[in-house]
């Protein structure tokens, strides 16, 4: 009967061993992400807010807040297509 046990135990032990790097790695990484957001309107247009409103509602749908595991940057437009490319290659910058 203890045989059986020890048996038991050791059988559980290695298991747990073996799981345990796979658990591991399925933990998700503590590091913030970043998403840049362009909008070719102004930051106060009705219609950016909305879709930006939507779009945050739907990041945290899935599990992702801005300030806690994500860091959203956003850049306007305006209506300027000079200011749209250089706040592109603003936002392409920041992740390089």
């Amino acid at each position: 009967m203890l045989g059986i046990r020890r048996r038991e135990f050791i059988t559980l032990l290695g298991g747990a061993a073996a799981a345990w790097p796979l658990a591991a790695r399925a933990q998700p990484a503590n590091r913030i992400r970043r998403v840049g957001v362009l909008e070719g309107t102004a930051a106060d247009d009705p219609e950016s807010l909305a879709r930006i409103g939507a779009f945050l509602q739907g990041l945290q749908e899935l599990g992702w807040t801005d300030g806690r595991n994500v860091r959203i940057e956003y850049r306007w437009g305006s209506g300027n297509a000079e200011r749209i490319r250089n706040s592109a290659e603003e936002l392409v910058a920041l992740v390089l």
